[in-house]
């Protein structure tokens, strides 16, 4: 771990833009200086001349990328010089360098008009003081592909920019479900069955208890109302996932799908299944739990899956069948759990569903619809398993999830 870090801290010193910077034209000075140097030593004037104007083309580069059009004009005109002068045979690095950061730090119009401007310069001064075959095509090709590898580099930062800032977006949607899923399972759930329990002891109250009777039908009103503005604000949760169409994957906070972690905190799985069926007994739901086959642990996703699916069935079937009874049959097999929940619902029941489904048939909805099958499908659909719903033929509505135990 020390060797590691010994090794990254002067790493991550001269990844920083403008120690970079700064060496690369140290380095560059440094050679072209004692170029210079010898070759003025050695009576060579041509060769010292050539590297001072290689050492005076790197200056520039200290504004590469704040300035790079600038720099770019700058080392291409000593460059072209050099060579106009025969000092220089092609393009230097730092020619090379500054066109790159043209490409890289500039937009495509600029960066095509610069490099081209540069590309015809180059060509023309080749041509006029060496002409050979071929020769201009060379000193066109020198500017150009610099920049070129700059505007790929550009572009394929911009690409990964997006992506990473598309994939931010569609987490902050998937919170957003994940939220409004969450509210309607949970909070949904425990108010119908406060709006249950206060209705049924107001049906019990005997004559002359009109205050008590008041404050109950008071507390059923203010249960309703709660149940109108949740959903309402569900509605603003989800506004952005129903505008898009969006069908993104869910992750929770540890990366478990339909957000686990957020459903772990709250203790739910297969094992409260007796508790929530004794919560819709006391609510005026008859219900029966039936379990066969070798309980076993199940994987989170699944577990909180087979919860919610059931708490939301019994949900929908006390607000819309009536003097029904319900039973929950849990089935754990080998490599999947099954889940179903049957109602013998009223006809009203059966009724509700068909209306709704037909109005989502001819594009319209005549029944406002909540999120709750709509929350049952996504959860299936992100543990790998098939749900289906719809009306009994013998009467009633019923719910039945298959889930495997482990993901195709």
């Amino acid at each position: 771990m020390r060797l590691s870090r010994i090794f990254l801290t002067p790493v991550r010193f001269f990844r920083r833009p403008r120690v970079s910077d700064t060496t690369l034209v140290l380095l560059i000075v440094v050679f072209a200086g004692s170029g210079a140097a010898v070759m003025s030593a050695g009576g060579d004037v041509r060769g010292a001349l050539a590297a001072g104007c290689l050492l005076v083309s790197a200056l520039p580069l200290l504004w590469r990328r704040g300035r790079p059009v600038a720099t770019a004009a700058a080392v291409g005109a000593l460059d072209v010089a050099g060579i106009a002068g025969d000092l220089v045979q092609t393009s230097s690095l730092p020619a090379a360098v500054a066109l790159y950061s043209l490409g890289r730090y500039t937009a495509g119009r600029t960066t095509a008009v610069t490099a081209g401007a540069a590309a015809v310069c180059y060509a023309v001064v080749i041509e006029v003081t060496e002409p050979s075959v071929g020769g201009w095509l060379v000193g066109a090709l020198s500017p150009l592909i610099p920049a070129g590898i700059g505007q790929f580099v550009r572009i394929r930062e911009e690409l990964n920019e997006r992506s990473r800032r598309e994939a931010a977006e569609s987490a902050v949607r998937a919170e957003r479900r994940r939220i409004a899923r969450e509210l309607h399972d949970v909070v949904a759930h425990h108010i119908s069955v406060i709006n249950a329990l206060v209705g049924g002891a107001r049906a019990t109250l005997p004559p002359g208890q009109d205050v008590t009777r008041d404050a109950l039908e008071s507390a059923e009103q203010t249960a309703r109302q709660a149940l109108s503005e949740m959903r309402q604000l569900l509605d603003v949760l989800r506004a952005d996932d129903l505008r898009s169409g969006s069908g993104d994957a869910e992750a929770g906070p540890a990366g478990t799908p339909g957000g686990a972690g957020a459903d772990a905190a709250t203790g739910v799985g297969a094992e409260r299944l007796p508790v929530l069926v004794r919560e819709a007994r006391s609510a005026g739901l008859p219900t029966t739990l039936d379990v066969t086959g070798e309980p076993g642990p199940l994987p989170a996703a699944v577990d909180h899956a087979v919860y919610r699916i059931v708490q939301e069935a019994l949900t929908n079937t006390r607000k819309h069948a009536l003097g029904a009874r319900a039973s929950v049959r849990l089935a754990y097999e080998r490599g999947a759990v099954e889940v179903e929940v049957l109602d013998d619902g009223a006809v009203k029941h059966q009724v509700r569903h068909q209306v709704r489904h037909q109005g989502r048939q001819h594009g319209r909805q005549a029944v406002a619809p909540g999120f709750g099958l709509g929350g049952m499908a996504e959860r299936v659909a992100l543990c790998g398993g098939q749900l289906s719903t719809g009306p009994r033929p013998e009467g009633g509505f019923r719910v039945h999830a298959r889930i495997p135990l482990e993901r195709p």
